[in-house]
């Protein structure tokens, strides 16, 4: 971000002005440039190539729908319950962290986690299904929130951020 004084308009740029010290300022914020939607066979392979992963078959996790910052995951709890009877934490961030990735890597840029946080809201003993969304992105960085439900309730939250590690094709 640059801060330029107001009275020097930038076409084509969003802007949010300030007055600091009796100084007006604007301050710019050059948003990306998302790529062009990818070519289904891309996404396609993609979807298949996590469903294929050992760990998604290790756990029951498949990716029905995907695509360039959108990913849908289910999962039975069946095999994945903690002593007290509902479903491990691992197994539910394992679930929400498929999302995420399918979500992030769906447009054929290859990205990976650098932070993620999640919160368990309410025990599940049934079906889950992990819904993941883009919410922020800079170019490099994006962030993604994945909300965990069995039915409608919800189970957990899920924040990741991950970094582009390939080129945009």
């Amino acid at each position: 971000m640059a801060a330029r004084p107001r009275n020097i308009p930038t076409p084509g740029k969003n802007t949010n002005s300030q007055r600091y010290l009796n100084i007006d300022f604007t301050v710019e914020v050059q948003m990306p440039a998302h790529p062009k939607e990818p070519p289904k066979q891309v996404v396609a392979e993609r979807i298949s190539s996590f469903n294929r992963s050992e760990f998604a078959q290790l756990l029951g996790m498949e990716v029905t729908e995907a695509s360039d910052g959108y990913a849908r995951v289910v999962m039975d709890c069946r095999g994945k319950k903690n002593p007290h009877g509902v479903a491990h934490g691992g197994a539910i961030c394992a679930l929400a962290d498929q999302a995420f990735g399918i979500a992030a890597n769906c447009a054929g840029i290859d990205r990976v986690a650098v932070s993620v946080h999640i919160q368990y809201i309410s025990p599940a003993t049934g079906s889950l299904v992990a819904i993941g969304q883009r919410v922020a992105d800079n170019g490099r960085y994006s962030t993604f929130r994945i909300m965990v439900y069995e039915g409608e309730r919800i189970i957990a939250e899920f924040d990741g951020v991950a970094i582009q590690v390939s080129p945009p094709p």
